[in-house]
């Protein structure tokens, strides 16, 4: 059965827009409220030495009293355990950076016993702190985690990293001093995290130093798969997704000239002035059910592109998902896209941002091929079939009440400030049991979803 959902989330207030459907096949099943800290990024880990299921939290900056120490904490990363997904636990909170361009918004995980150097009996939580840092702590307790190291300091911007467990090799969003963007890559070997090894600095020819004319779009953040890296550079205008060669990444001439930047690049897509690449997450081998009988492309390679809504109540253009064509990597070109019709609850008129953000980026088999998650802020939550790419359909969604800890967003109309309170869904996140994490910008907290229905069937096969 499934509790009601003030049973779970005392405070809950009613919904937030007349007329918008707040759930299809996709159920609520348990809420934790943050401490009622903006969040970011979750990532869901399970820990291999207890076998219990780990949500850590990235969250923007700001700050909240901590129940579990009665003091005023720094927003930085929420460590809850997510075993029983009815009753998630809070464990702890690191502190994150303070200040206007603080917290530490973004977290990945790695087991010791995955990395060619680690401590096999040591979990490691790789996270910014704030715009000015990356570290790695010891999580191997969660509820008693212990700073490692600095892997690099002094920056002008952090951001959505990435961090490949098998190989070490971690991908850090960076604004380094003389480069001419705040969020560039930072190569890293984080293979023994106790000591990293840097690797060589990246980006897009016109962000080195030196370099002259009109600087790209900075990145937001990667991805990698086998010998490609997907990155993803702008958020809701001048968006690029850049695929290049891992390997010669990886041992090119880390000299930041122009040709040295380009040599191991694979393809660049640029996308319309009005849209961003906030997420890029690739999808391969999906088969196409029309197109069985052809002798060539009759599975298709994807990356699921997504824009960011940046603005409050609709003053931009429409942020969405598109679906990328690789399967030709060298001519990456758009096939599809899905956005949420406006209509459907007169989301421009709820309040706070109304539009796509990202995408899970968990490839678990379970939906892998077959769903992608896009949070959509006050429209909540979607589940998307892209086992057609060239025709995505939306098969699932879930719209959270706003509660008492939901934070306001406001607009200025006429030289007046207006605000409203609105759900805020920010990121999204599926673990390998299956379940839908969201969290929300407003400070609303987290929510555990489970697919029932048609979105359920597609998910089982």
């Amino acid at each position: 059965s499934t509790l009601s959902y003030t049973t779970l989330f005392p405070g809950a207030r009613g919904s937030q827009s007349s007329g918008a459907a707040r759930a299809k096949n996709m159920r609520l099943v348990g809420v934790n409220d943050l401490q009622a800290r903006s969040a970011y990024q979750p990532v869901v880990h399970r820990d291999p030495a207890s076998g219990r299921w780990i949500a850590y939290v990235g969250h923007h900056e700001g700050t909240a009293v901590n129940p579990l120490t009665g003091e005023e904490e720094v927003n930085g990363t929420s460590i809850i355990d997510v075993s029983d997904p009815r009753k998630p636990t809070y464990l702890h909170h690191i502190p994150g950076a303070p200040g206007e361009d603080g917290g530490a918004q973004m977290v990945r995980l790695c087991n010791g016993a995955e990395l060619p150097d680690g401590d096999p009996e040591t979990v490691y939580l790789l996270r910014t702190f704030g715009n000015e840092s990356h570290e790695i702590w010891d999580v191997t307790n969660p509820a008693d985690p212990a700073l490692l190291t600095t892997v690099v300091d002094g920056l002008n911007g952090t951001h959505k990293s990435w961090w490949e467990c098998d190989t070490g090799i971690g991908y850090l969003v960076s604004g380094v001093p003389g480069w001419r963007t705040e969020r560039m890559t930072q190569v890293f070997d984080l293979s023994d995290p106790t000591n990293p090894v840097h690797v060589r600095d990246f980006g897009l020819v016109g962000q080195q130093p030196g370099s002259t004319g009109p600087v790209p779009t900075e990145l937001h953040g990667p991805i990698s798969s086998g010998n490609r890296v997907y990155f993803g550079y702008g958020t809701e205008a001048g968006g690029i997704l850049q695929i290049v060669d891992r390997e010669k990444l990886l041992t090119g001439d880390p000299e930041p000239t122009a040709d040295n930047l380009l040599f191991p690049q694979v393809s660049r897509l640029d996308l319309s002035s009005l849209g961003g690449a906030h997420t890029v997450f690739p999808v391969f081998d999906v088969p196409v059910e029309d197109h069985h009988d052809f002798t060539l492309a009759s599975t298709r390679d994807i990356v699921v592109t997504v824009n960011e809504s940046g603005l409050n109540e609709c003053m931009e253009s429409p942020q969405m998902m598109f679906v990328t064509d690789i399967t030709d990597e060298k001519t990456p070109q758009v096939i599809s896209n899905y956005q949420v019709p406006e209509s459907e609850g007169n989301y421009c008129s709820v309040g706070g941002r109304f539009g796509a953000h990202s995408s899970n980026e968990n490839m678990t088999p379970i939906y892998y091929g077959k769903l992608v998650f896009i949070s959509y802020f006050n429209a909540g939550v979607r589940a998307v079939d892209i086992r057609d790419p060239f025709t995505p359909k939306e098969v699932g969604r879930f719209i959270p009440r706003t509660t008492s800890n939901t934070d306001e967003n406001c607009v200025e109309i006429d030289g007046e400030e207006r605000c409203k309170i609105a759900i805020q869904t920010n990121n999204v996140e599926v673990d390998d049991r299956g379940f839908v994490y969201i969290v929300d910008r407003a400070n609303t907290g987290m929510h555990i979803l489970k697919l029932t229905g048609r979105a359920k069937q597609i998910a089982d096969g």
